[in-house]
């Protein structure tokens, strides 16, 4: 489960030292396998990962059937996109401007303009059929530039809230797609537009979805999967350690717990739990998250979109803290719709503390039938073939899905079943 990183933006790029994009080459494919061969599709995208990973999903699954794929980003996304065969990746100047400075903003607006230049001149010239942006401010000279030549454009949000940059072309874009039921701050005449396609997620988790989740019996082990995305989160090496000490002998006893922190802070929880009798596995990162998700009885992270979008695609219940100073509040949004279909509790990051937890956790962890009712109640919000809708979005707004795609009705807060679990 990994959200995204800051790194700094790389020097800008001008128009003259723009890459040759090389014409789309038309192959003699089997029209049903390769419904979109012979057709240049352009992908946008801001440069972390919580962005990149959705947008690196759809273009394999569009290579997959046959598309050439042209994908516009920062210098901080190439990495993402070096092994993807069939894409192109071309690298705008872009910089942020919320949370900004006079200064900061200021030269983040000229990156933008510069890589709107850039971005504008290469659409023009390869002609996509189509342009789908997925947020963060490197992805608006791309869908800016499709709205101005005509080209037809859909974004795609990660978040329960739509994000600044999606906010500023939503008005323009032909589709908006979301990771959530319901997604805050889309204008009340874009609604119609809006289709439920999932956030796409790594093939091992998706995976999951055809896994029963493993009910903890009353004198068993129970299993804990601790994570704080890409960098870990320090009040979850704070909190957490001491809380699961300070549970009644007889359940601490039972518990197999798997936890990431910080490489700085491993030794102190590590010293918090020795002594403790709590089979634990510390790491500073967790390399094969998909198994230990696989076998987990409970998760306890923050809420991030690929956090939650793995979560839900897996069906597994969980206690989400979310990050408290996150744009827009939007891991609180994303948690919120997550406990409202039944499948996590939120617990605020200021309500934290150890002796909350720790109460919450015994009666939780001693209550089978709820993490059951919320395993499935998360797994009923999940979309673990994600990829594969949107790819079918961009059949449908190129006409060449003529038998439709049924499942991706709008869907809203009154249309989607809820089913409420127990609270803590």
């Amino acid at each position: 489960m990994t959200d995204s990183q800051n790194i700094e933006n790389s020097p800008a790029t001008s128009p003259a030292n723009a890459p040759a994009i090389s014409p789309a080459i038309s192959p003699v494919a089997d029209v049903a396998e390769h419904p979109l061969a012979g057709q240049v599709i352009a992908l946008t995208s801001g440069g972390t990962g919580g962005h990149m990973f959705p947008a690196v999903a759809l273009a394999r699954a569009l290579v997959r059937r046959g598309a050439k794929v042209l994908f516009f980003t920062d210098a901080r996304a190439a990495r993402y996109t070096d092994d993807v065969d069939g894409v192109e990746t071309i690298i705008l100047p872009a910089g942020g401007i919320a949370g900004k400075g006079i200064k900061g903003r200021i030269t983040g607006a000229l990156r933008l303009g510069l890589g709107t230049m850039k971005a504008r001149s290469l659409l023009k010239k390869a002609k996509p059929a189509v342009v789908i942006g997925f947020g963060g401010y490197a992805s608006i000279p791309a869908t800016l530039s499709a709205k101005w030549l005509g080209i037809p454009f859909a974004i795609h949000e990660q978040n329960a809230v739509l994000g600044r940059a999606n906010r500023m072309v939503a008005g323009a874009a032909k589709r908006i797609a979301t990771s959530f039921p319901t997604v805050t701050m889309i204008a009340a005449d874009d609604e119609a537009k809006v289709i439920w396609t999932g956030n796409p997620i790594r093939h091992e988790v998706a995976a999951l979805a055809n896994t029963d989740y493993d009910v903890p019996t009353t004198d068993g082990p129970v299993r804990l999967l601790i994570t704080g995305g890409s960098q870990g989160a320090r009040v979850l090496s704070e909190i957490l350690p001491a809380a699961l000490v300070a549970l009644p002998r007889d359940l601490r006893n039972r518990l197999v717990v798997t936890q990431q922190a910080r490489a700085e802070d491993l030794d102190a929880v590590r010293k918090t739990y020795d002594g403790s009798g709590i089979d634990v596995t510390l790491a500073s990162f967790i390399d094969d998250i998909p198994d230990r998700l696989r076998d987990c009885h409970l998760v306890i992270a923050r809420s991030g979109a690929s956090t939650v979008a793995e979560l839900t695609a897996a069906g597994r219940p969980s206690i989400l803290v979310p990050l408290p100073h996150a744009i827009d509040d939007h891991q609180r949004f994303n948690a919120q719709q997550v406990e409202d279909a039944g499948g996590a509790w939120l617990l605020p990051q200021d309500r934290f503390t150890v002796d909350v937890l720790s109460e919450r956790l015994t009666k939780l962890l001693q209550n089978p039938s709820a993490l059951t009712r919320a395993a499935k109640a998360a797994k009923s919000t999940g979309r673990p073939n994600a990829a594969e809708r949107l790819a079918d979005m961009v059949l449908d707004l190129l006409g060449l899905n003529p038998a439709g795609t049924p499942d991706l009705e709008n869907i809203n807060t009154k249309d989607a079943q809820k089913t409420r679990g127990d609270s803590l």
